[in-house]
């Protein structure tokens, strides 16, 4: 069973409009019986709604259809048919809802980045007029009626960008999951062999009482990840909005500048922008001794870096107070 999913490609149709009816009413002295045929009801339309209680796009994984309910015909005696009910898809902050058109030409309809935006994303149709609306001083006895319009019909695809301000990059197994379990309320999976995360972890760091953000681990960055290799380019998207990149680097594995460089280029290839981005060196793993021996490594690629140890807890607060003090300086 898949559990997370951050992009589905599904259809949605908006309801069609009732039709509206022809009657004539029968009370006596009405002359000729009087046109009496109602409206019909407007369909349901579709709207996307951000939602914090969603996590996923799982369900859209799944379910690839949803069409709103129809408008009810119009009746007798001037009564307009009932309106068709509004569909709400619920979606998880952060997912763009984006309309594929013919030859596949992609446009973005909202950016649903916080909790409660939504968008109309297909109207349902209008209505049709019942026999009555067609009375005239010419026409005391019309015997017609439109039929509804039809709801419109999209091909929709949508695409989640985990909102977090705080990206977790680096090489698998460069300690990014380890981290993240230390620092916050997130418990990703964690085993030392690559691609142990198939899934972006998201997790509240609290530095003190009145000071906390939003970090989330990236998994998947190897060379070649923009052009997919690896699982990067299915999570290279979820690097955009952050605010500031931490760069985890393993220091007890050779070629460090290597790696890191490497990275970068691929964040480059993705989005060049994304280089722009505030970023912390860090050189994990300062606990084994082998470590000592690349951490001049790191000097070449940085004149200010950051040493931690997820296993003894060296250097995280002082890394919490970097990553705090840049963010304040970005917002």
């Amino acid at each position: 069973m898949i559990d997370f999913v951050d992009e589905a490609r599904i259809w949605i149709k908006a309801g069609d409009g009732g039709s509206g009816c022809i009657a004539f009413r029968r009370e006596k002295f009405v002359p000729k019986g009087g046109p009496s045929g109602g409206d019909g009801g407007k369909g349901g339309s579709v709207y996307f709604r951000a939602c914090n209680n969603v996590k996923t796009l799982r369900e859209y994984y799944y379910h690839r259809h949803f069409k709103a309910e129809s408008g009810k015909p119009g009746e007798g005696n001037n009564r307009t048919g009932a309106d068709g009910k509004d569909m709400i898809l619920k979606v998880p902050p952060g997912t763009v809802v984006i309309e594929i058109r013919e030859g596949e030409k992609e446009v973005i309809l909202a950016d649903l980045d916080r909790d409660g935006a939504q968008v109309l994303a297909a109207k349902g149709g209008k209505g049709g007029k019942g026999n009555a609306s067609f009375k005239s001083s010419t026409n005391q006895t019309p015997r017609i009626a439109t039929p509804g319009e039809p709801g419109e019909e999209k091909f929709i695809k949508l695409e989640l960008k985990l909102i977090a301000e705080v990206g977790i990059i680096g090489y698998p197994n460069a300690g990014k999951s380890t981290l993240l379990s230390k620092i916050s309320n997130a418990r990703p999976k964690i085993a030392e062999y690559p691609f142990t995360t198939l899934n972006p972890n998201l997790g509240v760091v609290v530095v003190d009482n009145e000071r906390q953000f939003v970090a989330a681990d990236i998994p998947g960055l190897i060379e070649g990840a923009s052009s997919g290799a690896g699982l990067g380019l299915k999570f290279l998207r979820h690097i955009e909005r952050t605010k500031v990149l931490v760069h985890l680097i393993d220091l007890s594995l050779p070629d460090v500048a290597k790696r890191y460089h490497n990275i970068r280029n691929e964040i480059g290839c993705y989005d060049v922008t994304l280089l722009e981005k505030p970023e912390i060196v860090v050189g994990t793993k300062i606990d084994l001794p082998v470590s000592h021996n690349n951490i001049r490594e790191l000097e070449k690629i940085t004149g200010r870096y950051f040493l931690i140890s997820s296993v003894t807890n060296e250097g995280i607060n002082t890394l919490l107070e970097e990553i705090w003090r840049v963010l304040t300086r970005e917002s």
